[in-house]
C-alpha cells in the first residue's frame, strides 16, 4: 500500500519513512496536522523583531513616503531579507499594494475636475451614454517602454556575470527611437479604423480640423453612427484652438466643449484608463523591426479589438465621473 502511495504521487518526493510517520499520526491522533510547537524553532522571528518590522514597513501611515523597504529594514535591523519577509507576510500578515505614477493636481486643477464631473453627469444620463465618441490621440514607439525591474536574465548555477555576453545582459534602444502617432473614436456603437498622423507634422488647430476632424476621424464616425452623436476630445491646445470649436460647433449635432470637460484628467478618458493600455501590450507581443512593421501590427491587432473591452471601458465612464465628484477633484482610482 505504501509503495501504492509513492507511485500514486510521483512529483511529491515523499520517502516511505515520511509516509509511515504520517500514517501512524492518522491512525493514533486522527488528525495529519503538524503538533503546536513542532519542526524548527524560530531565532529571529519573535514578537520582538515582529514589533519592530511592523513599525518599519507600516512608518508611512503617519509620514507618507518614509516606510521602508525589505532590504532597508534589513539593513537597518540586522534581521535577513528572506526573515523580514517570512516576517511581513506570515506573522503580521501585511497586504502589499503597487504604488503607480500620478501627476500631482493643483487646486485649480481640482477645482476644474469637480466642476466638469458634476456637469458632465448632469448632461449626460445612463441613456446617452451609448451615442458618446471618445476621441484621442497617442504616440507608438518602435522600441517598447521595458520595465527593467521585471525583466531577469537567468543563468546555470554558478555562473558569473562576468561570463556573460553584453547582449544577453543589456536592453539596448535607439536614442532616438523612431515613432508612429494615431488617433481613434471609439463608443458603445463601435469603433473608428487607426488614423495615422503624417511624420513630423505639428498638430495645430488648422491640421487638427481640416486633415483629421473633416476628413477622417468625423466621417469614420459618421459611417458608424449616422449624424446623431457627441464628440468628446481632449483638452491639447489644438483641441482648444477657436477654428476647432466652431467647426465642432457646426458641424456636429452637441460635442463636449473645452470648458466643459476637465484638464489632466486621463482618467476619465476609456481611451487612457483601458484601451490604449490593452492594444499596446497586444502590439508588442512581438519584436517591432521597424516603422513600416509597427503600423502593420497597429492595423492588426485594432482589427481585432472585441468590442466588449471597449463596452467594459464605457460603461466605467459615469462611474469614474462620481467617484471623482466624491474625491472632489482629486485623485480616485483607488476607490474603484
Amino acid at each position: 500500500m505504501l509503495k501504492k502511495l509513492l507511485a500514486e504521487f510521483p512529483g511529491r518526493n515523499w520517502s516511505l519513512a515520511s509516509v509511515k510517520r504520517l500514517l501512524h499520526q492518522i491512525d493514533t491522533t486522527g488528525f495529519a496536522d503538524r503538533k503546536t510547537g513542532s519542526g524548527r524553532r524560530r531565532t529571529v522571528r519573535t514578537d520582538g523583531n515582529a514589533s519592530v518590522v511592523e513599525e518599519l514597513a507600516l512608518s508611512q501611515e503617519e509620514a507618507p513616503g518614509t516606510h521602508r523597504s525589505v532590504r532597508q529594514i534589513a539593513r537597518e535591523t540586522g534581521i535577513t531579507k528572506s526573515s523580514v519577509h517570512c516576517i511581513i507576510h506570515r506573522d503580521l500578515k501585511l497586504k502589499c499594494f503597487k504604488k503607480r505614477r500620478a501627476q500631482d493636481p493643483t487646486e485649480a486643477n481640482k477645482n476644474k475636475r469637480l466642476a466638469c464631473s458634476r456637469k458632465l453627469l448632469r448632461r449626460f444620463a445612463e441613456h446617452s451614454v451609448p451615442f458618446i465618441w471618445f476621441t484621442d490621440e497617442k504616440l507608438f514607439h518602435v522600441a517598447p517602454l521595458v520595465n527593467l525591474q521585471t525583466d531577469h536574465l537567468y543563468a546555470k548555477a554558478g555562473t558569473w556575470k562576468k561570463q556573460l555576453s553584453a547582449d544577453r545582459l543589456l536592453r539596448k534602444r535607439l536614442t532616438f527611437s523612431k515613432s508612429v502617432m494615431v488617433s481613434v473614436g471609439v463608443s458603445l456603437l463601435g469603433y473608428t479604423n487607426l488614423i495615422f498622423i503624417d511624420p513630423g507634422v505639428k498638430i495645430n488647430g488648422s491640421y487638427y480640423c481640416d486633415t483629421l476632424l473633416r476628413q477622417q476621424l468625423l466621417p469614420a464616425i459618421r459611417s458608424v453612427s449616422g449624424d446623431f452623436f457627441t464628440f468628446q476630445q481632449d483638452s491639447a491646445p489644438a483641441q482648444r484652438a477657436r477654428e476647432t470649436v466652431a467647426l465642432l460647433s457646426a458641424e456636429t449635432p452637441k460635442f463636449i466643449s473645452p470648458q466643459d470637460w476637465p484638464l489632466n484628467s486621463p482618467d476619465l478618458n476609456p481611451l487612457d484608463y483601458a484601451i490604449w493600455g490593452i492594444l499596446q501590450e497586444r502590439v508588442y507581443h512581438c519584436q517591432i523591426r521597424d516603422v513600416d512593421h509597427l503600423k502593420e501590427r497597429l492595423i492588426e491587432e485594432c482589427r481585432r479589438f472585441d468590442q466588449n473591452i471597449i463596452d467594459r471601458a464605457v460603461n466605467q465612464w459615469r462611474d469614474r465621473l462620481r467617484k471623482c465628484f466624491r474625491a472632489k477633484g482629486g485623485h480616485f482610482e483607488r476607490l474603484i
